[in-house]
């Protein structure tokens, strides 16, 4: 119930911001003098409808996606004591977190790495990587598992999914008053809509995605550190530390494909604007942020 009252609570607050910035800067009056007959309001409704559908599409098909992409074998009877070890393990926690079983998989990879995914906490999915299991102790791995439970009880897929609809929603209908603006005002467009309508539309389309994935990637930072307490509480804060430190000894932390990089445990380093769009923060200030708690 929370998670659908915050949706439509994000999705009702867009709606007033824009409107409210748009009265306060004038833009409606200029676009109006300038004899743009946009419907703002008819434009606004259709970019959150395909910002907030995108969204939610795409987090709806997130688990089937992750087993077809990512080849993620869920255990359905353990075949050996690692796989019952998991499932064991990924249970407890479950109940401890007070959230569903989730189905537990693996799949085939050298880094060490996990996720979780799915649109339901109770309906969700956490996976491993074989790397993951032959790289780290059975303690660390508990405290990684710990980790992605975590983002399940919190929430994390459903609040990204909020959040990546709110950016959506913005750089549709940014790019098409742009867009709009410069096929009537500067082109002289009267009628229908000229080629710059589209060729601008698409071209601020692609600068505005780029602004917002530091703002959804700088949500998915902060998110990492309350699932690195959430692990530590379904483990033990020295657990998690030492899963950190485990993940830290690779050079090169390799991030997961496309949307699913953002609910594993680990991420590539950056630096500089690199680090802008750092799905994770470093793990070295994760493991400072651990060993700060009181």
């Amino acid at each position: 119930m929370m998670r659908i009252l915050l949706f439509l609570a994000t999705n009702a607050a867009v709606l007033v911001l824009i409107s409210i910035v748009f009265q306060i800067f004038g833009f409606e009056g200029i676009l109006a003098e300038n004899g743009v007959d946009l419907n703002l309001q008819a434009l606004l409704v259709l970019s959150a409808v395909i910002g907030f559908g995108g969204s939610f599409i795409s987090l709806a098909l997130s688990k089937f996606m992750a087993k077809r992409s990512m080849g993620v074998q869920i255990i359905e009877q353990p075949r050996n004591n690692t796989e019952q070890w998991l499932l064991t393990t990924v249970q407890r926690q479950a109940e401890e977190a007070r959230i569903g079983m989730p189905e537990v998989g693996i799949f085939n990879s050298p880094d060490p790495n996990a996720f979780a995914t799915g649109w339901n906490r109770n309906k969700a999915l956490v996976a491993v990587s074989t790397g993951l299991l032959q790289n780290m102790k059975p303690e660390e791995v508990e405290a990684v598992l710990g980790h992605e439970v975590s983002h399940v009880a919190n929430g994390d897929m459903v609040t990204m999914g909020l959040i990546q609809g709110v950016v959506n929603t913005f750089v549709i209908f940014l790019s098409r008053i742009i867009g709009h603006v410069v096929d009537r005002v500067v082109f002289k467009t009267e009628r229908g809509y000229g080629p710059a309508y589209f060729i601008t539309s698409i071209v601020a389309q692609i600068f505005l995605s780029i602004l917002a994935s530091m703002i959804v990637m700088w949500f998915s930072r902060r998110r990492e550190f309350r699932a690195d307490a959430g692990g530590a509480n379904l483990s033990s804060r020295q657990k998690m530390i030492d899963a950190l430190r485990a993940l830290q000894r690779k050079a090169e932390p390799v991030d997961l494909p496309g949307e699913f990089a953002a609910f594993g445990i680990s991420g590539s380093l950056g630096s500089g604007m690199k680090r802008l769009f750092m799905s994770h923060p470093p793990l070295e200030e994760r493991i400072l942020a651990l060993e700060s708690v009181v």
